[in-house]
């Protein structure tokens, strides 16, 4: 036999095959068929190739168009399930699963979800069983068991967290019941946090517990913040304090602050002393905290609040030049220009002064820039112009230093100018100066 002609049998069989997929007349798509009249085509073509090669490429074509018919309706039924037409997806669903195709698996998940949905509970848990019984290696084995969670606590029927050895099920199932149970929920969380559970499952039990406004899971928190714990969850209790908020919560961190000795812990009170709004205690600390590194830790936070009237009263009253460094960035964080302008100008220090202009070039060339102009034009410190000089750069303002560069007489400073000129972005205030030079 001439392979040519096999190779062309082939096909011709694919492309009849192709278009034969046809339901009967008024029928809802489902299983293929093949029309008897295209079946008597192909037979005839086939006939010369001999029976057991023109089964294996009817058998070949037919899988194919199988698997191709099996995405087609799980594609239209997962449409339908995002359109909430669930009735409809489910006998979608239903042939896909009949069709025992690669994607029967997953077409008995969103089967179990469809019938949840419908309020079908029963049913829905069925479907899931079948899916577990029958797939137990398939990539839907863990949505499936987070699922069955899921309809067994929305019928009432009870969620035990403790029980599941799967960590991430284990945490869905107590989310549920802290949804459904909290008073059931809390001292099972109470255990979990005790127990031999991993660090992932007792953070996120730590995290569920804080979205509960009891005085019991604040207890609970509490213990955890003050060191019941590894250390790793005593921060991310202190963390999930400042964000609970509330008179208590931090009076609690406050507690804590003050019989701690672990420098993590009192950094970490302090972030959250400014994540729940305590604006007095922050101003306490960058007041009365021996320890310069926490005091700046503080004033930064009062940065972020946008305490000015603080942190100008705490820069005249600070004897580390260190921590007044600190004020200085803090007061950029929360906006304070004037503040900066000022001490730009006043500030004795010549450290402390430079770090005043720095942080106003980081403010925007609109609010500062003709300030940082004037504190060059008036300064007599190199070190100071040569500030000024860098914080226009970093405004990327062009304009000002092209007006300074040609009124420079200074050719060290001039050289300074053109300098960062050469590094800015696109002006064309510094295009054209450079191209005067060049003449």
């Amino acid at each position: 036999m001439d392979i040519r002609y096999l190779r062309y049998s082939s096909l011709v069989v694919a492309a009849l095959l192709t278009p034969a997929i046809a339901a009967p007349a008024g029928a809802q798509p489902g299983p293929m068929h093949i029309e008897p009249k295209r079946a008597t085509v192909v037979g005839g073509v086939m006939g010369g190739i001999g029976e057991g090669v023109a089964g294996g490429v009817i058998g070949f074509a037919l899988a194919g168009v199988s698997d191709d018919r099996a995405d087609d309706l799980y594609e239209r039924a997962r449409d339908l399930i995002e359109e909430g037409k669930f009735e409809r997806a489910i006998g979608d669903l239903d042939r896909v699963i009949e069709m025992k195709s690669i994607r029967a698996d997953g077409a008995l998940y969103w089967k179990a979800y469809s019938l949840n949905k419908l309020g079908r509970k029963a049913d829905a848990l069925g479907a899931i069983s079948d899916l577990q019984q029958k797939f137990k290696d398939s990539r839907w084995a863990k949505d499936s068991k987070a699922l069955e969670i899921e309809v067994r606590q929305s019928s009432g029927q009870p969620v035990t967290p403790e029980s599941q050895n799967d960590e991430e099920l284990k945490l869905i199932a107590l989310r549920a019941l802290m949804n459904s149970d909290p008073d059931r929920a809390i001292p099972i969380i109470e255990q979990m946090l005790a127990g031999a559970n991993s660090p992932k499952v007792k953070d996120r039990a730590l995290f569920v517990l804080s979205q509960s406004g009891s005085a019991r899971a604040r207890d609970i928190i509490g213990n955890v913040a003050k060191g019941g714990a590894n250390p790793d969850l005593q921060l991310r209790a202190i963390k999930y304090l400042g964000v609970m908020g509330g008179g208590d919560n931090r009076q609690i961190l406050a507690d804590v602050y003050r019989a701690s000795t672990d420098p993590a812990v009192k950094h970490a009170i302090i972030r959250s002393f400014m994540v729940s709004g305590d604006r007095t205690r922050l101003l306490g600390l960058a007041k009365g905290e021996t320890n310069a590194d926490l005091r700046g830790d503080a004033v930064q936070q009062l940065g972020a609040m946008g305490a000015h009237a603080e942190l100008a009263d705490l820069y005249s009253t600070e004897t580390s030049v260190d921590v007044k460094k600190r004020i200085i960035q803090a007061m950029f964080v929360g906006g304070n220009a004037d503040k900066l302008m000022e001490l730009a100008k006043s500030e004795k220090d010549p450290t402390l002064r430079r770090s005043a202009v720095r942080n106003l070039g980081l403010m925007g060339a609109s609010r500062t820039g003709d300030a940082i102009k004037a504190i060059y034009q008036s300064d007599t410190s190199p070190e100071i112009r040569k500030e000024a000089i860098n914080a226009l750069f970093l405004q990327n303002n062009g304009r000002i230093l092209v007006e300074l560069a040609r009124a420079e007489k200074d050719p060290a400073m001039k050289k300074e100018m053109v300098s960062k000129m050469s590094n800015m972005g696109k002006s064309k205030e510094v295009t054209d100066y450079l191209l005067e030079l060049l003449k």
